[in-house]
């Protein structure tokens, strides 16, 4: 343990809006907006992490330096050449290191590992291979709409045909569907542990920087999906309970905040915990 690691329990609930976008395709499902059993919209955590490390990505100093290095990069968006993430461990960490030696350097190398954790299994050489858990002290829940939501699709046709047609007609691949959320009001909720940082030295610093790109979760985040102002976080309430067992349970924090469908919200009173609300960016 050091001086430096989470001093308190941390609760944070963000509140997002959704108007004609995808924020979260589901891949077994034609990339449709992901839905659950009674109809209401999802984003899960897997996605909002994404998210995350994006805008954690992006953080930089007073002399225009990147402050954080991420693990778990986009290939879109990575910053170095490797083309996994087992070359990536072992270009920075290194070959058949000990598991002591490896979580050390990992956690003090990538935000994302100290934040969230990390399995890192990969296969090695006749038939060996390497599994070294982390457990990280930052989770997330999926975000749920308040109520159900109204899934468009629609039919998109290319001008252009990508591959060559028979007898001059058109190749199938111009033909295409686009699917989007018309609206909804997204919520989820989050926790950081302080019992749980102390093994991976996430830091007060590591939670101000979380704290500060969650406003502005979807910035630079636009596309063809999700076009620039369809998506936005509305607010962000954040719980600093001010010791690390914490005031109260993250469940009884969480039920605290009631949403509106418009997106404001409503917080009942916890005795001795004061939550911070952030205007989104």
């Amino acid at each position: 343990m050091t001086m430096s690691t989470l001093s308190q329990k941390i609760d944070f609930a963000i509140i997002m809006r959704v108007k004609n976008a995808n924020p979260n395709g589901d891949p077994l499902n034609g990339n449709r907006p992901r839905i659950d059993l009674y109809g209401h919209g999802e984003m899960t955590d897997v996605c909002l992490k994404r998210k995350i490390r994006d805008r954690i990505m992006e953080l930089k100093d007073n002399n225009g330096d990147y402050k954080y290095d991420i693990f778990v990069q986009s290939d879109d968006r990575k910053r170095d050449a490797y083309t996994s993430l087992k070359a990536r461990f072992e270009g920075v960490i290194g070959k058949n290191v000990k598991e002591a030696e490896a979580i050390e350097k990992a956690r003090k190398t990538w935000f994302d590992v100290r934040a969230f954790g990390q399995l890192f299994a990969f296969d090695g050489d006749e038939g060996s291979g390497l599994s070294i858990p982390i457990r990280g002290p930052v989770s997330i829940q999926s975000a749920f709409t308040l109520t159900p939501v109204n899934v468009s699709s629609v039919q998109i046709t290319k001008s252009v045909s990508g591959n060559e047609g028979k007898n001059g007609k058109r190749s199938s691949d111009t033909m295409g569907m686009k699917h989007r959320v018309d609206r909804g009001i997204y919520i989820t909720f989050g926790s950081m542990n302080p019992q749980l940082a102390e093994r991976t030295e996430f830091s007060d610093t590591d939670a101000e920087a979380i704290k500060s790109i969650l406003p502005k979760l979807f910035e630079n985040d636009a596309s063809s999906a999700r076009p620039e102002g369809s998506m936005e976080v509305v607010s962000v309430i954040w719980w600093a309970h001010g010791s690390k067992p914490g005031k109260y349970s993250s469940a009884k924090v969480h039920r605290s905040l009631h949403v509106n469908d418009d997106g404001s919200y409503r917080l009942d009173k916890l005795d001795g915990l004061e939550p911070d609300p952030i205007p989104g960016f």
